[in-house]
């Protein structure tokens, strides 16, 4: 036997624990139909959503928007949905402005009244992405924020925010969240047959 399987069998013991405890909370059920009820306004409207993160959550965000630009489960008309995560863009505003600017810099370019921006944070106090919601605000936009462990300082900037139960380690709230993702992109798809 493995000298690992005591590890792993913890591993996902706890992370089905996280889990259970998310689900436990009517709540976030109802802020993820509500999530996804806005992002398919959006989309009926001839709008785009667009999202961001950083590191693992940044990954999160392109998976977010291929699952809508491409498929998920179903065949179904393209959704207009894309990630900020072009490599050219951010190495060019983090080289002039910075990296808090990264995300900011494309919603302002970008952005118009009635898009939704989908902010990715386990912290919620990134601070290139708290630039991107006070950017999205002044278009115009909706935000939907995913965030761990007290919501940091996005909880209050956000229309709908779902926050992953505290945890020590970021990864637990990247697993909820991209629960939350395949739950939100599952809604859009069934709403656009």
């Amino acid at each position: 036997m493995s000298q690992y399987l005591n590890y792993i069998s913890t591993e996902l013991r706890e992370a089905a624990q996280v889990l259970e405890q998310f689900i436990s909370e009517p709540e976030n059920l109802l802020k993820i139909e509500k999530a996804a009820l806005i992002m398919h306004k959006s989309l009926e409207a001839g709008s785009k959503i667009i999202s961001c993160g950083n590191g693992g959550s940044m990954c999160d965000a392109m998976h977010f928007a291929e699952e809508l630009s491409g498929r998920f489960r179903d065949d179904r008309e393209p959704m207009a949905a894309i990630s900020i995560s072009d490599p050219s863009h951010i190495s060019c505003v983090a080289n002039d402005y910075g990296y808090r600017h990264v995300f900011e810099r494309y919603i302002r370019a970008i952005g118009n009244p009635g898009d939704t921006l989908l902010a990715i944070s386990t912290s919620g106090n990134s601070e290139n992405v708290i630039l991107a919601i006070e950017a999205a605000r002044e278009k115009g936009m909706q935000v939907i924020g995913l965030t761990g462990k007290d919501g940091g300082q996005m909880a209050s900037l956000c229309d709908v925010e779902i926050r992953s139960p505290k945890s020590i380690y970021a990864d637990r709230a990247q697993e909820v969240h991209i629960k939350v993702i395949h739950c939100l992109i599952g809604v859009l798809e069934s709403l656009r047959k």
